[in-house]
């Protein structure tokens, strides 16, 4: 099959392409800067020339939008926004203008458009979307009308011999460089991988080889349109997540952070605190509906068995996610 993936420089893009050019699928790249092969040039704007490889491809996995490790400044929140809804509307104009579309269309979205809360878990059926949360930052309410815009942008798209499914995606963790388990398990290894603002909050994450084999199973199910939580199903306190975190290193001991110091440590990274303080309890209702069996349902096991590929290289070339996949 040909799989089209604008913006399949990141991390999630790359973590694909690998997994379905050794399954022998062709996979092209659509990207504002090409330098590899199979990569092709798009602005994520305007129709263009790129527009011929969606005309007779099978799937188009659409993961184009700034990155969400930035500062969330107004420029940023902006960009974050006009990127994710300027890619998606212009795929959905390339499909609809194909004489031969695709028959499926996965829209990368995000499961940061759920409430923050500890009380129950958000699948698809009955999880509560976020806004006006009480307690929360003002701005954590402009990431889910991202978020919102984001999905919406796919279903006003005019695309009718096309399935469509939104992707809201937890944190992907891969042995890769430059991704979030990276990022955390640098922190576990140098005792820093403590719980942060008391460590209540939940984590919810995915193992990146669940991503690859939820695509391809998502892709054989006819029935499943909309969107979809890709999370594994056992999300847990972030005290607990970096606890198995820490064993899975054989780091003992993890120095906890406050919020003010999470706040320093997070404008030094230039990234913002919403990833580490909301907490993000999502569960992937549908895919265990529908019988999809996770390879690595456990975050102790997930984060062994992820380790494990880092010591001996065994997760392929790292990756530096582009800061703007494209």
């Amino acid at each position: 099959m040909k799989y089209v993936i604008p913006g399949g420089t990141g991390q999630v893009g790359t973590i694909l392409k690998r997994a379905l050019t050794a399954a022998g699928h062709e996979v092209v790249v659509l990207t504002r800067r090409p330098v590899r092969e199979g990569e092709v040039h798009w602005d994520g704007e305007t129709l263009g020339r790129w527009a011929r490889e969606i005309d007779g491809s099978d799937i188009v996995v659409n993961l184009a939008g700034r990155s969400v490790s930035c500062r969330y400044g107004p420029a940023n929140l902006r960009a974050m926004m006009d990127s994710r809804v300027n890619s998606a509307r212009v795929v959905g104009e390339a499909i609809a203008a194909a004489a031969h579309p695709p028959r499926v269309w996965f829209q990368m979205s995000t499961a940061t458009v759920y409430a923050h809360r500890f009380d129950a878990a958000n699948d698809e059926a009955t999880g509560v979307i976020g806004g006006g949360e009480a307690g929360v930052p003002d701005y954590w309410g402009y990431s889910i009308e991202i978020a919102k815009a984001w999905e919406r942008a796919q279903e006003r798209s005019d695309t009718p011999h096309t399935r469509k499914v939104a992707l809201r995606s937890a944190m992907v963790m891969s042995p890769d460089r430059g991704g979030v388990f990276d990022v955390l398990s640098r922190l576990a290894r140098l005792g820093l991988g403590g719980p942060v603002a008391g460590g209540a909050q939940y984590v919810s994450w995915i193992h990146a080889d669940d991503v690859v084999r939820a695509v391809e199973f998502l892709t054989d199910r006819d029935d499943l349109a909309g969107p979809v939580n890709l999370a594994a199903p056992a999300p847990l306190p972030h005290r607990a997540f970096m606890r198995a975190l820490r064993t899975a290193w054989g780091v003992p001991v993890g120095l906890p952070a406050t919020k003010w110091m999470a706040e320093i440590g997070a404008f030094v990274l230039r990234s913002d605190t919403e990833l580490l303080l909301k907490s993000r309890r999502v569960v992937p209702g549908r895919l265990l509906d529908a019988n999809f069996a996770f390879g690595h349902a456990r975050w102790p096991e997930a984060a062994a068995d992820l380790v494990e590929r880092v010591r001996g290289s065994v997760g392929g070339p790292g990756v530096t996610p582009a800061p703007f996949p494209s």
